[in-house]
């Protein structure tokens, strides 16, 4: 019977430390991001372009972008396009869309280029091979890009 309480008294103290774990989701989030910081790209979050366009906007957007190199000849055109039912819809910027972007998987909610860097919108709800679609998608598109 002691020992039932002595163990119980443990189960009791280690209870609360076992919400600190990480869930599966919060473990399969960080290593898409760091697959994604190993093949060059970061990730920061960014309000979705075309939000008026959008029914019920999701929580938890994440930007995974590609810098563009600084030093280049001309400016870049900027655009904005969100991904609806009927295909890609412009949303911003004087840029005209990119046919790299139908590459994409289907977990992608948005794509946009500034003057810093192209990137793609998501939840991250796709699998970690997605990280590596949405990369070479961007290492082309930052190519097209900078010609």
């Amino acid at each position: 019977m002691k020992y039932l309480l002595v163990i119980f008294v443990i189960a009791v103290a280690l209870a609360p430390l076992v919400q600190f774990l990480p869930s599966k989701r919060q473990r399969k989030i960080a290593d898409m991001r760091e697959s994604a910081a190993l093949c060059g790209l970061f990730v920061e979050f960014r309000d979705l372009p075309g939000l008026n366009l959008v029914h019920k906007p999701p929580a938890g957007v994440i930007y995974y972008g590609r810098r563009l190199p600084t030093s280049r000849s001309k400016p870049v055109e900027t655009g904005a396009w969100v991904l609806l039912e009927d295909g890609w819809r412009k949303v911003g910027g004087t840029k005209s869309i990119t046919a790299l972007l139908e590459d994409l998987p289907t977990e992608i909610l948005a794509a946009s280029v500034d003057e810093f860097s192209c990137g793609v919108y998501w939840t991250e709800s796709a699998e970690e091979g997605a990280v590596e679609q949405i990369k070479q998608v961007l290492e082309h598109w930052s190519d097209e890009l900078m010609q």
